[in-house]
């Protein structure tokens, strides 16, 4: 979409015009459902936050400033949306300090290379908690202090769910590996000439899934 008529959506949706916001939704729905689908459990409730941002950007557009990237003012929307839906669903309470989870090793996790469907799905399996802080500081790139102010914790609880979420997504991936040594071994063995089908090293782990990159 050009900038011209991207401008003249926004125009229209100020004037709450029902056609411009429909095609916004659409020129935009695979960018939103992206960031959502990060923050939440399956399709179907990131398809209800997703719907829910839009709400707000359709309240909201007319504070938007035309002269910043349409998509980094969408973005945060949706990012906003995500964490607000999250404490108010709260499922899993935060866990302990950072002291308490200082003898946990990252592991390198930029060093694997893994399917964007891959990914998603191990990131949907985190405790909620893990999952919010791993997708606010590895990917949006968030300080622990300002994840601590967005959600009502500390630093030191910030980075104890990063550290656990990293490690719980390197057991994932090792177990995935191992499925597809597994497979790899009987396909050998029964004589046929293909490999287990893992879609686990396909793409890098900072391709179309982490948009800003991992962050250490």
């Amino acid at each position: 979409m050009g900038e011209e008529e991207l401008h003249q959506l926004i125009e229209g949706c100020r004037n709450q015009d029902r056609k411009c916001q429909k095609m916004l939704y659409k020129s935009f729905y695979g960018f939103s459902m992206a960031i959502c689908l990060r923050y939440t459990g399956d399709r179907d409730e990131a398809a209800e936050v997703m719907n829910m941002g839009f709400l707000k950007v359709f309240t909201h557009i007319k504070t938007y400033d035309s002269t910043r990237p349409f998509k980094g003012w969408l973005g945060k929307i949706m990012t906003n949306v995500s964490i607000d839906y999250y404490r108010a669903n709260l499922k899993m309470a935060y866990t302990d300090d950072l002291d308490k989870a200082e003898h946990i090793s990252d592991g390198e996790l930029t060093d694997r290379k893994l399917n964007y469907d891959d990914l998603l799905a191990m990131v949907q399996k985190l405790p909620q908690a893990y999952r919010t802080v791993f997708n606010l500081f590895a990917i949006d790139g968030y300080s622990h202090d300002e994840i601590g102010e967005m959600l009502g914790i500390n630093a030191g609880t910030s980075k104890s769910n990063l550290h656990k979420a990293r490690q719980k997504l390197k057991q994932m991936i090792l177990e995935a590996d191992s499925v597809a040594s597994s497979g790899s071994e009987r396909n050998k063995h029964n004589g046929m000439n293909y490999s287990a089908i893992v879609a686990i090293n396909k793409t890098e782990i900072k391709g179309s899934f982490f948009n800003n990159g991992i962050r250490g």
